[in-house]
C-alpha cells in the first residue's frame, strides 16, 4: 500500500484538496498542527506514484509532497487511530467499529469513505453552533449545507430537527459518500451537485458552509437573499474580519465566534433576527 501525503498551509488547503479529491474516490485523510495541514490518499502500487520527498509550487506558496510503502495490514490497524468524537457533550460522531453512547446523538461516519469525520475543529465548530441553534428552538426549518463532503454537517442536522435538508457539493465522490453516509445514519438528504465557485448555492432559513474563507467571501458576494441564520467555518482566525464584513455587507450579523487553534467558526443572523 502506498500513501501519498501533500502538506501545505492551511490557506492553500482547498486547492490541495480539490486536486487529491480527484484521484480519491475512497476519500482523503487530513491532519493538521501549527501552521500546516495535510492531506493524505492511499492506493496499491501502480495505482499512485511512488515519488521522492519534494516541495512543490501551488499559487504562490510550496507544498510538501511525500510518499511511502506501508503495512499490508494497514486497513485494519489504521482503525485504531480514529477514535469517536463528542461535540458539545450531546452528539457523538463515530466510526462503525465503535458502540454508540447512550443519550447522545449517535452521528455514524467512517473515516474511509468520507471527506472529514467530524474530528477536525472546523467541523466540531459547527457542530457546536448548530446544537446552540437547535436548543434555541430554531431546529424546524429547512437547511441547506453547502459544501457538504462526507454530509457530518447535513446529517447532523437531520438528527437535530432541521427539515427538509438539502445538501450540495462539486464532488460526485463526495456527494456519493455522503449519500452512504446519510443511508447509514438513516435520515434523508436531498443531495445536488454545485459549483459554489460559479453556480448559486441552494437557500434555506438556515445554512451551514464548512469552507475556506476566500470561497465564503465569494459566495456572500454572489448569493441573492442571505439566510437568517448562518454557521461557517474553514477560517483562519486571521480572515475572521474580512468574512465578517463580507457577510455584514449582505445584512447579516455576526452573532457568535470561537476559536480551536489556527480556526474560527462564526455563527450569523439577518439583521431583522
Amino acid at each position: 500500500m502506498i500513501r501519498l501525503a501533500v502538506r501545505c498551509r492551511p490557506e492553500l488547503a482547498e486547492r490541495v484538496l480539490a486536486d487529491l479529491v480527484e484521484r480519491a474516490p475512497g476519500g482523503v485523510e487530513e491532519e493538521e498542527g501549527d501552521g500546516w495541514v495535510e492531506y493524505a490518499i492511499y492506493g496499491a502500487p501502480g495505482e499512485l506514484p511512488a515519488l521522492p520527498d519534494l516541495e512543490a509550487a501551488v499559487g504562490d506558496g510550496l507544498v510538501e509532497v511525500t510518499s511511502k510503502e506501508i503495512p499490508d495490514d494497514w486497513a485494519d490497524r489504521w482503525q485504531d487511530f480514529h477514535e469517536p468524537v463528542l461535540v458539545g457533550g450531546r452528539i457523538l460522531v463515530r466510526p462503525s467499529w465503535e458502540e454508540p453512547r447512550e443519550g447522545a446523538i449517535d452521528l455514524l461516519v467512517d473515516p474511509g469513505q468520507a471527506f472529514g469525520t467530524g474530528a477536525h475543529p472546523t467541523t466540531r465548530m459547527c457542530l457546536e453552533l448548530l446544537l446552540e441553534i437547535a436548543d434555541a428552538g430554531e431546529a424546524r426549518s429547512r437547511l441547506a449545507d453547502w459544501g457538504t463532503g462526507s454530509g457530518v454537517l447535513a446529517i447532523a442536522a437531520a438528527k437535530l430537527g432541521f427539515g427538509p435538508v438539502i445538501a450540495c457539493d462539486q464532488e460526485p465522490a463526495a456527494l456519493e459518500a455522503a449519500a452512504a453516509s446519510a443511508r447509514a445514519n438513516g435520515v434523508d438528504l436531498e443531495l445536488t451537485r454545485v459549483d459554489l465557485r460559479r453556480d448559486l448555492p441552494p437557500e434555506a432559513p438556515t445554512v451551514t458552509a464548512n469552507l475556506t474563507a476566500p470561497l465564503l467571501r465569494d459566495v456572500a458576494a454572489r448569493i441573492e437573499a442571505a439566510p437568517r441564520r448562518l454557521v461557517c467555518s474553514g477560517i483562519l482566525v486571521t480572515e475572521l474580519d474580512e468574512v465578517v464584513q463580507s457577510f455584514g455587507d449582505r445584512g447579516l450579523r455576526e452573532r457568535d465566534r470561537r476559536t480551536s487553534g489556527d480556526w474560527a467558526g462564526l455563527l450569523f443572523e439577518s439583521g431583522s433576527g
